[in-house]
């Protein structure tokens, strides 16, 4: 599958949905995309970890972690289970952490940034769960795509 958001944009211009320009490529897979299931939690990765634990076929995990870069949502262990498991890519409006290590990884993965404190588990969160990010609405099983231009949302697969 080829994904390039410039010409998705292009091809659909009145299908697609682009979000602000927050994040930024870690993962080793620099173009991805996929059906989209959601996350919504604050610093605690315990439904990230749960998620990801589960075969992917191909999806995309986007986490609302409200913004937070006071610790890391995803490192390596958890994203190592996603490339297992199938998984195209993971979208975290928050930090992750080990970069070095994600680079390597068949994992597309956004984050804001990268942050080395890992998160706290007190099994809290929202499993596919409505977004509103970077000025766009998220639903679960939309089609999210994502490269070094940006990330894009559409309700129907553009591949």
């Amino acid at each position: 599958m080829s994904i390039s958001t410039p010409d998705f944009c292009d091809a659909h211009s009145e299908e697609v949905r682009v979000l602000a320009p927050l994040f930024r490529n870690f993962g080793g897979r620099l173009a991805f995309g996929g059906r989209v299931r959601t996350v919504k939690c604050f610093e605690d990765n315990s439904r990230v970890k749960e998620i990801l634990s589960t075969p992917g076929q191909g999806q995309v995990l986007f986490v609302d972690g409200g913004g937070s870069l006071r610790c890391a949502l995803m490192g390596d262990l958890i994203a190592s289970s996603a490339v297992e498991l199938g998984w195209s890519g993971v979208i975290i409006w928050g930090a992750v952490r080990d970069v070095d290590a994600l680079a390597t990884l068949e994992l597309g993965v956004q984050a804001v940034a990268a942050f080395p404190l890992k998160s706290v588990r007190r099994g809290v969160g929202d499993v596919d769960v409505p977004l509103h990010v970077a000025g766009q609405f998220i639903q679960p099983g939309d089609f999210i795509y994502a490269d070094n231009n940006g990330v894009i949302i559409s309700s129907k697969s553009l591949v």
